[in-house]
């Protein structure tokens, strides 16, 4: 079998911002505890965008120290996750003026089923969290994680199916 080079870190961990539905959110309490939640975002490929309830932990302790540490990824697949070194800010503006459209409709199906329009949404969660990542940090097991290595198009896919001496006469 033809070894398939392994993707960059940045490059692994884009690809699990791009497919999870949740990331962890790590931040530091005033007293040096951490505090550690899930929840949802919006990614663009060079920030996350989070919603947050203007008195939630999260927020506390983001005014304290806007450093945080982000994990995602599966856990179950030999510990193919990502942990990314970030510094988060919280825009003055309203959630409801800076949301991307991204996020309702990654999130569309489970706010619908919470009966959650996008207006309650952004009022319930009206503090903004922009989070800018620093230094990604892959992390996985014994094995090579499925997100560390670069998805064959399906021309390369159909090509391997045939024998090695007549993949040349396609290459």
């Amino acid at each position: 079998m033809d070894r398939v080079p392994a993707l960059d870190p940045a490059a692994r961990i884009d690809q699990l911002l791009h497919r999870e539905p949740v990331v962890w959110l790590s931040t530091v309490r005033a007293d040096g505890r951490p505090h550690l939640v899930p929840i949802w975002f919006s990614w663009d490929g060079s920030r996350l965008f989070v919603a947050s309830k203007p008195g939630a932990v999260k927020v506390r302790n983001l005014r304290a120290n806007p450093q945080v540490m982000l994990a995602l990824g599966e856990a179950e697949d030999d510990f193919d996750v990502g942990l990314v070194e970030a510094i988060a800010e919280l825009p003055s503006a309203r959630t409801a003026d800076l949301v991307p459209d991204a996020l309702f409709a990654k999130y569309a199906e489970q706010l619908a089923g919470l009966g959650i329009g996008r207006d309650e949404y952004v009022a319930t969660y009206s503090q903004p969290i922009v989070i800018t990542p620093t230094r990604f940090l892959p992390w996985h097991g014994r094995t090579a994680p499925r997100s560390a290595v670069p998805r064959p198009s399906l021309a390369e896919r159909l090509l391997n199916w045939l024998p090695r001496p007549m993949r040349r006469a396609f290459a």
